[in-house]
């Protein structure tokens, strides 16, 4: 319940401070922004048609090789100070222990030229630049193509030469690449003569153009840069031939 008092004069209204006492500023010297304007009618928006992403993958036709890792043949292993590349349950792991080094594995036969591969890494720890990924049209071991991905969401492609790398596609970020472990990639690569393109989970990455490699084996590979333990497994194994 409100009392007023009876006054022979209107009672003053104080002016507002602020907390240190300094008067507050009138509220008519800057105007009110409209961060949600008011919609002229009140009609529903349109739907919008969403159109599905154009697949660059090539048209591929039978299967020509492909490999689930149950058999646990064919593979290069290993076992160093700095880690060790071995079959797990219908996979190849390679793990590094905690230092900087870079481990890989080949299989060498049989030799593709013209193909489109799909394969899965799952990385279970990994961290910023570290990577992994996949080797293909392998010459030996000092020669091929080196298909990158990096635990902070970024792709890349090398190519070794005589153990000589260069980086035709230097890193670049990439939506497709979760980041971070455990995580889990399909890692797509089409070469059909010296044009290339790559694919992370069905998406396009990049593409480009080398002449130097024309045919050679597959492999994978995993790579430490700070010091930390870094663990990929890796498996289903497809390489598909390409149609015209």
């Amino acid at each position: 319940m409100l009392f007023a008092a009876c006054s022979l004069a209107p009672a003053k209204t104080p002016t507002p401070t602020l907390p240190t006492g300094t008067p507050l500023p009138l509220a008519t010297v800057t105007p009110t922004p409209v961060w949600f304007p008011p919609t002229a009618t009140s009609s529903p928006f349109p739907t919008q048609v969403f159109l599905p992403t154009e697949d660059m993958r090539p048209k591929i036709g039978k299967i020509i090789y492909e490999d689930d890792f149950s058999s646990q043949s064919g593979w290069t292993l290993s076992q160093t100070q700095d880690g060790s590349v071995a079959y797990g349950k219908d996979e190849l792991t390679i793990a590094i222990v905690e230092t900087n080094a870079y481990l890989f594995s080949i299989h060498d036969q049989p030799v593709f030229g013209d193909f489109y591969l799909e394969i899965v890494a799952e990385p279970s720890m990994c961290r910023d630049l570290d990577e992994y990924g996949v080797l293909f049209r392998v010459s030996l071991a000092s020669d091929y193509y080196r298909f990158s991905l990096s635990c902070d969401g970024q792709v890349r492609l090398d190519r070794i030469i005589g153990g000589q790398a260069s980086s035709p596609q230097p890193w670049m970020l990439s939506g497709a690449v979760p980041p971070g472990a455990p995580s889990s990639s399909t890692l797509g690569v089409s070469a059909i003569g010296t044009d290339f393109q790559f694919f992370v989970n069905g998406q396009y990455q990049f593409s480009l153009s080398d002449p130097l490699l024309t045919s050679g084996g597959v492999g994978v590979f995993a790579r430490s840069t700070n010091n930390q333990a870094v663990t990929v497994n890796f498996s289903n194994l497809v390489v598909y031939e390409v149609l015209p």
